[in-house]
Formats: C-alpha cells, structure tokens, sequence
C-alpha cells in the first residue's frame, strides 16, 4: 500500500502522514530517568547514538511534557534500554500524572543521584552535553560516563504498539 500526500515547500509534510510513516520504523524503547525530589523519568523511541570518538547518544523530549523541566536542568541523566517483558514498565514511564517510581518499579539511585532502573536491556549514565530546541522538542545530546548490560532481546516500538524481534520476524514471514 502506497499513501502520498500533497505537500508544499512551504507546508511541508502533512502532520498525520508523517505519524504514520514513522509508525513503520520499529525503535527501541528506552527510559530515561533524572535525578530530583521527585525523581523523573519518561518513555522514549528516539534514542540513537551520535558518535563513537568522543561517544555520544542523542534523545529527544517533547518540551511540554512534565520531564522537560528536569532534564532541561539536569547535569546527567540514565538512558535504558529495556527488554523485551518490560512492556509494562514502558506504559509506566509513558503514563502522565502518576508517580513512575512507585511500587511496582523497581530502582536505586545511582551517581549524581540519577535513578538506575533494575534489570534493563543495557543503561547508560551520561553527562548532558546540549539541548537543541527543534520543533516542539528538545534533542538532548549526552555523553556516557559509566554503564552496564542485562540479558535478554530488545523491546521494540512497532506501528503503534510494544513488540520484540521475534514478533516482527513472524509479520514479515
């Protein structure tokens, strides 16, 4: 199936089409969580990495969520990246006006009092380098200081849903 949609220099792509054409690229899911009282976190699809010499990764936060505030003035935040069976800790971390770092969430604080999420695909605790405004978001790009790995296959987002390797291989079989 092919969808096109009229478009202009000066309009650019229709807001609709361009959701649905970014449904079809699957992501790994992350959290990233910053330090305060309380603690933030949010789910995020927009995780990659930037460079290896220096490393950097880059995420992006949407600048009227309720983390902006936090991570526009946090020295270091963790990045995780979860695994697949972490789906509910992913709708925890995308939820609005609950407190994601209750029962059942399990963390420790970490360096910088930066909360690490237990049993993660793989967690990086990076040094916030810039925030560039780009649209209604911020790209935040972070430099790891320290990090660490857990077992298991990544948790993936797909065309609007939660799923992992072995669920995409059987669609496209």
């Amino acid at each position: 199936m092919t969808i096109t949609a009229a478009s202009s220099p000066t309009t650019g792509l229709d807001p609709a089409l361009f959701r649905t054409l970014l449904r079809r690229q699957a992501s790994t899911v992350t959290v990233v969580t910053a330090p305060g009282q309380p603690p933030t976190g949010f789910t995020a699809t927009s995780f990659t990495s930037v460079s290896l010499r220096p490393p950097l990764v880059s995420f992006c936060v949407d600048r009227a969520s309720s983390s902006w505030p936090a991570v526009s003035r946090a020295g270091h935040v963790a990045v995780h990246l979860l695994a697949t069976g972490q789906q509910e800790l992913a709708r925890r971390f995308a939820t609005s006006g609950i407190d994601r770092f209750a029962e059942p969430t399990r963390w420790r604080p970490g360096p910088y009092d930066v909360p690490i999420l237990d049993d993660p695909l793989a967690w990086f605790l990076c040094r916030l380098i810039d925030r560039v405004t780009a649209g209604d978001h911020a790209v935040v790009l972070a430099e790891p200081v320290d990090g660490g790995t857990g077992t298991g296959d990544p948790l993936l987002y797909h065309d609007g849903r939660y799923t992992g390797l072995g669920d995409l291989s059987a669609r496209t079989a």
